[in-house]
């Protein structure tokens, strides 16, 4: 049996390798900075994970029976986790996640003594791999724990199988987000006291601070935040996207408008040569993104109170809130809010959608075919709704879906291609730009007979990314616990 510290000489020695005899960080080329990067960063996981598993012995060493014989208490310190911290120079909390992350993955003894697998054997391989942060662990096996008693043993395996296998191709905001749905799937009979509790602890809070400004706190559960959310983020993509020249009409007679160029494709039909009328002349946006927020707020607010103008900037705000029709039929199940990463109950679901400009989106159902050809240039309200359930929003970066148009990937004026599903892809600006500047190319895989929303979008790097051009999981796919198969 090797040493455990044996894999981070290992880590250390590449690390070595990587750098070479560089005297700084700045005489590296690019290419080595990021390899270095890497190495570090594994190098970290690998030390992370071995201080879990000492974490957890010295607290064993710390029980409270053992009183001032325990390891912490002799060494003058209340707790073990104040132990750890004192040496670790770092927060209580973050001690107590490695306690919590050895416990939870380190071999336990039965009561005759045998030594029995760890209680999470698939995050404790993960974890001596190096292949996910104590991090991302604690995350997984706190879920993991919540939900243990109401799963039975294979659905509870496989989750945690599959969570270990995910897990290293997201970030950590990126794996909570998937954590608060697959918690909701695996136990769905515990998701509408939750929901309701959330609901009871909702709060905006008013006051004001020594300069003057008016300070705003607000917690909503996901049924109070989601108009609120739609309708300041519809204000705000309006704002950017006139600031961007992107909202035209198709041209009228005599309308006295200018004519200028469709953008509503983005860069890919920028030579469409098609005359449009724009509703407002493009001004650059000088506020930032929060004065921005701030300001639709204000807007929406004036309004209310009955301002004397008769629209809001955004005339379309809608909240789309999808359900299976198992779950329609069943009258439980869970229901997601488009832009909202907490998911709802069935119950909450159904009295969203009878409320006015709540759009009940039921998958599953027999649909109309939602492909134009060549004889729609652009994509529909229709498509944007199946492209949502695909994409999930931005299909790259997983922005929410009002900061996303629909594009073509076979482009409309160069390639002549079509405005159908197959051919769309839901992108933010920043990846819609960075996807072309780059040279990355868009995939959409669907299964013969399935529904346009079942599609996967893969993402295939320029080789000076990827030299390798392996393709990389793009849309909803990524992040959805559903498409992993974790359900009760």
């Amino acid at each position: 049996m090797s040493s455990p510290t044996a894999a981070i000489a290992e880590a250390l020695s590449a690390l070595d390798a990587a750098w070479g005899d560089a005297p700084d960080t700045s005489a590296l080329p690019d290419a080595t900075v990021k390899l270095i990067n890497e190495r570090v960063a594994d190098l970290r996981r690998r030390v992370d994970g071995l201080h879990a598993r000492v974490a957890a012995e010295v607290a064993a060493r710390s029980r409270p029976e053992l009183g001032t014989e325990g390891l912490a208490r002799k060494n003058g310190f209340r707790t073990p986790a104040k132990l750890i911290a004192e040496a670790t120079g770092g927060h209580t909390a973050d001690a107590v996640r490695l306690i919590q992350v050895g416990q939870a993955t380190a071999p336990r003894m039965s009561l005759s003594g045998e030594i029995l697998p760890a209680k999470h054997p698939h995050i404790a391989a993960a974890l001596e791999a190096g292949s996910i942060s104590v991090t991302a662990a604690g995350a997984i096996t706190t879920m993991l724990d919540r939900v243990s008693l109401r799963l039975d043993d294979a659905t509870r395996d496989h989750a945690e199988k599959t969570l270990a296998r995910r897990a290293p191709l997201l970030t950590y905001d990126e794996l909570l987000a998937v954590l608060r749905r697959a918690e909701a799937h695996l136990d769905p009979d515990g998701l509408e006291p939750r929901v309701t509790e959330q609901h009871g602890e909702r709060s905006l809070k008013i006051a004001q601070d020594a300069a003057g400004m008016t300070v705003l706190t607000a917690r909503l559960d996901p049924e109070s935040a989601a108009p609120v959310v739609a309708a300041i983020e519809a204000i705000v993509t309006h704002q950017l996207r006139t600031s961007r020249g992107h909202n035209a009409v198709p041209p009228t007679t005599g309308n006295g408008g200018d004519d200028v160029t469709d953008p509503s494709d983005g860069a890919d039909d920028a030579d469409a040569g098609r005359s449009w009328r724009r509703t407002g002349a493009a001004v650059e946006e000088s506020r930032s993104l929060t004065q921005m927020r701030a300001d639709a707020l204000a807007a929406i607010c004036r309004h209310a109170i009955g301002c004397d103008r008769d629209a809001l900037p955004s005339s379309a705000v809608t909240v789309v809130v999808r359900m299976t029709l198992d779950d329609v039929r069943g009258g439980a199940g869970v229901a997601t809010i488009d832009g909202m990463e907490a998911p709802i109950d069935a119950g909450s679901a159904r009295r969203m959608s009878a409320a006015a400009d709540i759009i009940p989106c039921v998958l599953g159902t027999d649909s109309e075919v939602l492909d134009w050809g060549r004889a729609k240039r652009h994509f529909t309200s229709a498509q944007r709704l199946i492209l949502v359930e695909r994409d999930g929003g931005c299909s790259s970066c997983h922005l929410p879906p009002a900061f996303t148009e629909a594009h073509h990937i076979q482009w409309w004026e160069r390639d002549s291609g079509p405005t159908d599903l197959d051919n769309a892809i839901l992108l933010c600006t920043s990846c819609h730009h960075r996807v072309h500047a780059d040279g990355w190319e868009i995939r959409i895989d669907t299964p013969p007979g399935a529904p346009p929303s079942a599609g996967t979008v893969w993402f295939i790097p320029p080789p000076h990314v990827d030299p390798t051009r392996t393709p990389r999981l793009g849309g909803r796919r990524r992040f959805d616990p559903l498409a992993w198969g974790l359900t009760a």
